[in-house]
């Protein structure tokens, strides 16, 4: 494989970020959690992990009156442009220098 391919450079800068951010706690996605508390119930908007999707980066004591967290359509649009958008950008970026 060569590593001036556009697609291998897209395929392995987004796998590489896909990693970062579904291992590391990392929270930049907005996001929303619902707090379910015996008296009452309320959500919170802030920012979430995708790592927080797979188990990773929280205590399961910090979710004993969580009911749900998920991202809102900002934090996915996020999630998408930084996982596959900027290495399409990379990638792009490499096949018009190569045509050159």
């Amino acid at each position: 494989m060569n590593i001036k391919n556009p697609i291998v450079i897209f395929l392995g800068t987004a796998g590489i970020l896909a990693i970062i951010f579904f291992t590391l706690p990392i929270n930049l996605f907005d996001g929303v959690i619902e707090i379910e508390e015996p008296h009452r119930t309320y959500t919170l908007s802030r920012p979430l992990s995708l790592s927080y999707f797979l188990g990773i980066g929280y205590d399961a004591s910090d979710m004993e009156y969580v009911k749900d967290f998920y991202l809102t359509p900002k934090g996915i649009a996020m999630a998408v442009i930084f996982i596959l958008g900027l290495p399409a950008l990379l990638a792009y970026r490499i096949h018009l220098k190569r045509e050159k």
